[in-house]
């Protein structure tokens, strides 16, 4: 399990506001179904997958609505991610807590990739539809 005390980090920022918000509260609960108790559990997954159903429809809108040219490969990357989701509630649902974990480890490791690789290009289209460039992201470094 993650023991990180912020899971959250600006290198997930992409430069649009509305994602980057919605990605920030998917890395918070992401890394709270790492660590809270068991018995809290099963609600801190289904509000997860209420979250990323709003999340990934939220994507899928702005995606639709700007003609975005990767939607059905992003789309597609979503509905594998829910279908895995709603699999483990089910499991979940029976008592095994151990998968639950097991999904929120495999998300935390899902994430950065999809966000680099999928969600930037997204949130690249996004702003250059609204601004005529590039969005521009200032990322603080974390020293230790």
């Amino acid at each position: 399990m993650s023991e990180q005390a912020n899971p959250w980090s600006d290198e997930f920022l992409l430069g649009y506001g509305p994602m980057d918000d919605i990605h920030h509260e998917f890395v918070e609960l992401v890394h709270a179904m790492q660590v809270v108790g068991d018995e809290v559990f099963p609600a801190l997954l289904d509000r997860f997958a209420a979250h990323a159903e709003h999340h990934f429809a939220e994507e899928a809108a702005w995606m639709s609505a700007g003609n975005f040219p990767a939607r059905d490969c992003h789309v597609e990357e979503h509905e594998k991610v829910m279908a895995s989701v709603r699999e483990v509630q089910q499991m979940v649902a029976a008592g095994n807590i151990e998968v639950g974990r097991r999904l929120a480890v495999a998300l935390e490791e899902w994430f950065p990739g999809h966000a680099t690789y999928m969600d930037s290009a997204l949130a690249q289209w996004m702003v250059k539809r609204s601004t005529g460039g590039v969005p521009l992201v200032l990322k603080r470094t974390v020293t230790t």
